[in-house]
């Protein structure tokens, strides 16, 4: 009799990808081949150390049981090619949830706490259970409703900004794509939501003299000092400049110095050239070995970037992730063309980059000094 087994296949990063095994083998849809393995694209810690981890497992376990009961329903109905032979009705919050957890400590630790914003919504929107076969049409555009007129979780007095909510609701689709790959739902829902259009934004930046300026007045903590100013004449991101270790740090005579930074989702592995005044910033850290910023918190950062700032006398709205944006800009207006910024900066798409040239727009300044009147007193 065929039998579907769930198992797991240990990865390098101390997780395990899960699959099934399928006895007989089976002819893959995608391929026209035979094999005997499915994988689920879900991972589980080899040893959690916590109980986020150890729940992560629980949940992930849970879900990839779920698919294996399915998948055995159909192979002893001969239906295997994901014909829908028998109804799959889960839990559609908790899958929500089981796709979160992915993004621990598999990416930024900015990018999983948006993940998790947007199934809380969610969750604030259903509650805690809701059959996946009770996901339809209307409770996707009911969501989208909800995410432009709720109230912050964080705040009670003040409504969602609409580029939350379009982040919030850019998850959900996701959600509802994979849902309908993995047949969860029946019905690709996705092409029923309409996107939430985000507001332009106006990505604040510091001047040359303004960083000049931070630099010369005092923090409590000095260590935030420089890694701002490194950020600034880097470009790199904070969850990229507290990972930073002195083993990834070169320097020769063809390409200066350069880290050595490895991409999280493509794991590739590039140079990115720095500045002999950041290598310098890196050398009053004082040490030649292992993490470079040591006990770098984004909490305590952010709270004293603010009192520093304002110690400066800069009337400017600036948070860590400002001085990034300080590099781009100022790359673009010392004349590096936006190609090359768009690599330093890491973004995918040269779009990206273009946001950047909307805050220091060249053209704009030298028409707005075209017109040259003679006045007298001027």
């Amino acid at each position: 009799m065929a039998n579907v087994t769930l198992r797991q296949k240990p990865l390098a990063n101390e997780k395990s990808s899960l699959y099934l095994d399928y006895f007989p083998p089976i002819i893959s849809p995608k391929t026209g081949k035979e094999t005997r393995r499915e994988f689920l694209k879900l991972t589980i810690h080899d040893n959690p150390i916590n109980q986020v981890e150890k729940q992560h497992n629980k949940t992930t376990i849970e879900f990839a049981e779920i698919i294996r009961a399915k998948r055995l329903v159909q192979i002893r109905n001969k239906e295997f090619g994901f014909k829908e032979n028998v109804e799959c009705n889960i839990n559609f919050v908790q899958y929500y949830k089981s796709i979160v957890d992915e993004y621990l400590n598999s990416g930024s630790r900015n990018n999983y706490l948006t993940w998790n914003a947007s199934y809380a919504y969610f969750k604030k929107f259903l509650g805690n259970k809701v059959s996946s076969k009770n996901i339809s049409i209307e409770i996707v555009k009911n969501y989208r409703t909800f995410l432009l007129t709720t109230k912050s979780i964080k705040s009670a007095k003040s409504t969602l900004s609409t580029n939350s909510a379009a982040s919030y609701y850019k998850h959900f689709i996701f959600v509802l794509k994979r849902a309908f790959k993995e047949q969860i739902i029946s019905t690709n829902l996705s092409q029923h939501a309409e996107y939430i259009k985000e507001e332009q934004t106006f990505r604040e930046y510091l001047t040359e003299e303004e960083l000049v300026k931070l630099w010369n007045t005092d923090i409590q903590f000095p260590q935030i000092k420089r890694a701002a100013l490194f950020s600034a004449l880097t470009g790199l991101r904070f969850i990229d400049i507290k990972n930073l270790t002195w083993e990834t740090v070169f320097g020769d005579i063809h390409q200066g110095y350069y880290i050595k930074l490895k991409e999280q989702k493509t794991g590739n592995i590039y140079n990115h050239p720095i500045s002999t005044k950041a290598y310098e910033i890196l050398l009053k850290e004082g040490e030649n070995e292992g993490i470079i910023f040591t006990g770098l918190e984004y909490s305590k950062t952010a709270r004293f970037v603010k009192i520093w700032v304002k110690a400066a006398k800069i009337n400017k709205k600036i948070s860590f992730h400002n001085f990034r944006h300080s590099y781009a800009t100022l790359q673009l207006a010392n004349g590096t063309d936006i190609y090359t910024v768009s690599k330093l900066m890491g973004h995918k798409n040269v779009n990206t980059t273009q946001i950047y040239t909307k805050v220091l727009d060249k053209n704009k300044i030298a028409a707005a000094n075209r017109i040259n009147l003679d006045l007298n007193g001027l």
